[in-house]
């Protein structure tokens, strides 16, 4: 089992918590907290696979499945508990968009896509199920909001890249670029740094 296939087992895992904890907080019922989950979990990276022509692989792979099963359980049996945690739900979105835009791109460059195109498709993998989740929710997806988001999906691909052109071991290069991706976006959240909007707001 390899490294690379327990991290993408890991941020799918993280996504399920995020898109459950999302509709326990809309006090969705288990049923629509599971479907949610599973849409945020598997969302980005089925995209993904699509555009590279494959088949998403948890259709083949029922560990996904139970992964999910699994953050959707933890998620429901504590949250309370997570629940009491500051931005837990911004923390674990985090930890989730980093792992996938990782992955992603190492997906992509495997499956002999150009490197500008292994960005864009790293970038996603990460914010396509959380655009999904809040879709179905009502909310406004946080890559259409001035936070900073799919532009760490970027930064955390841009540099996934340069550490494979410069020969770096794709585990290594994943926990780093995965980490840049968790970090701008922690920093980010907690210092409401922002994007600038263009154009003026029309009441």
């Amino acid at each position: 089992m390899s490294v690379i296939y327990i991290i993408d087992l890991l941020g799918t895992m993280v996504f399920a918590i995020s898109g459950a904890m999302a509709a326990h907080r809309k006090r969705i019922d288990i049923f629509g907290a599971t479907f949610t989950g599973f849409i945020t979990a598997i969302g980005g990276g089925s995209l993904r696979d699509v555009f590279l022509n494959l088949r998403p692989v948890w259709v083949d792979d029922s560990n996904y499945l139970l992964v999910i099963l699994l953050g959707v359980f933890i998620s429901s049996v504590f949250n309370k508990e997570l629940d009491r945690l500051a931005r837990t739900l911004t923390f674990f979105d985090a930890i989730g968009i980093g792992f996938f835009c990782a992955v992603g791109v190492q997906k992509s460059l495997l499956y002999e896509s150009s490197e500008a195109a292994a960005v864009v498709l790293g970038m996603f993998s990460a914010v396509m199920g959380g655009v999904t989740r809040d879709t179905l929710l009502n909310e406004t997806p946080l890559i259409f909001r001035k936070e900073i988001y799919a532009t760490a999906c970027v930064s955390g691909a841009l540099l996934f890249v340069i550490l494979k052109g410069l020969h770096v071991r794709d585990d290594v290069n994943t926990f780093v670029s995965s980490s840049i991706v968790f970090i701008i976006r922690i920093i980010s959240v907690k210092y409401k740094f922002t994007l600038p909007v263009i154009g003026r707001r029309i009441d």
